[in-house]
C-alpha cells in the first residue's frame, strides 16, 4: 500500500510517461496481462490508455487490472491510468 505522498510522487513521474499499453475493444484479455506483467516488472510505472473503440471504465479496469496484477492504482485521468508495482530491480525509489 502506497502513501498520499508516495502516489503523488508516482503521479509526477507519470506526467510526463507515453502509453505503452493500449486496451483495445476485446478488453483485458490474458495476453494483455502476461504484457503488462512483464512491463510492470522491468518498469514499475506504467501508463495505460483505452482506445476510444473500447467501452470500458478507466477507473473500473484500473482497478480490475490492479487486482489481477498485485500493482497499485496511482491515477486515472480520462481514457488513461497508472498503474506501480514494485520490481526486484527497484527501478523506483519510493520516498
Amino acid at each position: 500500500m502506497i502513501t498520499g505522498k508516495q502516489r503523488s510522487y508516482l503521479k509526477g513521474l507519470a506526467h510526463n510517461l507515453d502509453p505503452i499499453i493500449q486496451i483495445g475493444k476485446n478488453g483485458i484479455t490474458k495476453n494483455l496481462i502476461s504484457q503488462a506483467d512483464e512491463v510492470l516488472e522491468s518498469r514499475e510505472l506504467v501508463k495505460f490508455k483505452i482506445l476510444s473503440n473500447c467501452e470500458l471504465d478507466a477507473k473500473t479496469t484500473a482497478s480490475e487490472l490492479a487486482e489481477v496484477l498485485k500493482a497499485e492504482f496511482v491515477v486515472s485521468i480520462g481514457k488513461r491510468f497508472v498503474l506501480y508495482r514494485e520490481s526486484e530491480n527497484n527501478v523506483i525509489e519510493l520516498k
